[in-house]
């Protein structure tokens, strides 16, 4: 966080000149005052400056977005970003020309930037904010592919009798597969493995 302390006869001009160095306005700022100053006889004997220290309020929901625009553009993927927050929820949604890029196979790429702008955002912020990446809806179109797999292969478990290994997959993608076959009295579900290997096993009852 970038901060300085300025001085001035009042605290007012201390704060004024503190804005001006830094470039803000005001309510980008966190002002605390070191000493409130005295005016001394006439205004000039036994007087004492004020002193404050200003720093720079910095938004994580903007240094995420600024991050993500210095890598798509790195990228050859130029973008627009739109935010929805929901309490600690933040999703940004991505949309470009070559937004296949930043999918990448199965995601993987979309799956690594959401982890890098958690870590972005969160160094920002003062309470933990929960990212989510989305570009152009693929996160629905994959939550649909995954619910369509997760029955898929908890059919050929209970048909064969053996258990059936899935792909790796980041632990919110494991959570669909596990709630899609949550009702299902013929199979369980668990997750096998270290990240970022750790995958959903299927097996029959």
């Amino acid at each position: 966080m970038k901060q300085i302390t300025a001085t001035g006869q009042t605290v007012k001009e201390a704060v004024e000149s503190a804005l001006a160095q830094l470039q803000i306005t005001e309510d980008r700022a966190e002002i605390s005052i070191v000493d409130e100053g005295k005016k001394g006889i006439f205004g000039i004997f036994g007087s004492r400056p004020a002193v404050v220290k200003v720093s720079v309020i910095i938004d994580p929901i903007e240094e995420a977005k600024k991050f993500l625009q210095v890598v798509s553009k790195e990228m050859g993927a130029p973008i627009t970003i739109d935010v929805d927050q929901s309490g600690k929820q933040v999703k940004f949604v991505l949309s470009g020309e070559k937004i296949a890029l930043l999918i990448g196979k199965r995601g993987q790429t979309l799956n690594s930037l959401q982890y890098l702008t958690q870590l972005v955002i969160n160094r920002y912020s003062k309470h933990y904010l929960h990212v989510t990446l989305d570009a152009e809806h693929y996160r629905e179109r994959r939550n649909e592919t995954l619910v369509h797999l997760a029955q898929r292969l908890a059919q050929k478990a209970v048909q064969t009798g053996k258990q059936v290994a899935l792909e790796p997959m980041p632990s919110y993608e494991r959570k669909i597969i596990h709630t899609a076959l949550l009702e299902n009295k013929k199979i369980k579900t668990y997750s096998s493995g270290e990240d970022p290997h750790r995958h959903i096993i299927i097996a029959p009852k």
